[in-house]
């Protein structure tokens, strides 16, 4: 990050992290009005590393009433109800995931719904890990 600055950049508005520890805290350090924001894409694909294959679509379909919700409070109804629903009884290490990140996945909220949103979708859809077309 400091290289970044002596290059001349000024400050970065928003950075996507995908998860690397200490990561989040290195770029506030140099640019502290950085939104750190962890990549929902990263984190559905790890939400897919503990459902078996034939599961995969039906619980990223679970997971999209919290990615998709209109604001974050609707989003932690929303996963207090995937980790209540079938699917998070199934899977218990994915709504807990989700909160162990939740501080990092909230400023995703902070933006038009259906901009951002819709491009994380599209983001997700292109990864070869996911179903071909997320659940509408």
């Amino acid at each position: 990050m400091n290289e970044l600055k002596t290059r001349g950049v000024g400050d970065i508005l928003i950075a996507v992290v995908d998860g690397l520890k200490g990561f989040p805290e290195a770029i506030n350090a140099v640019f502290p009005k950085t939104v750190v924001q962890t990549c929902i894409v990263h984190l559905i694909r790890h939400s897919m590393n503990f459902a078996a294959w034939k599961d995969r679509k039906p619980v990223a379909a679970a997971l999209r009433a919290v990615y998709r919700a209109k604001n974050a409070e609707v989003a932690a109804v929303a996963l207090d109800a995937f980790e209540a629903g079938p699917w998070g009884k199934k899977y218990p290490a994915i709504g807990p995931s989700w909160r162990r990140n939740w501080d990092l996945v909230i400023p995703f909220f902070a933006f038009p719904h259906h901009q951002f949103h819709r491009g994380v979708e599209l983001q997700a859809a292109a990864r070869s890990a996911y179903p071909r077309s997320l659940p509408r």
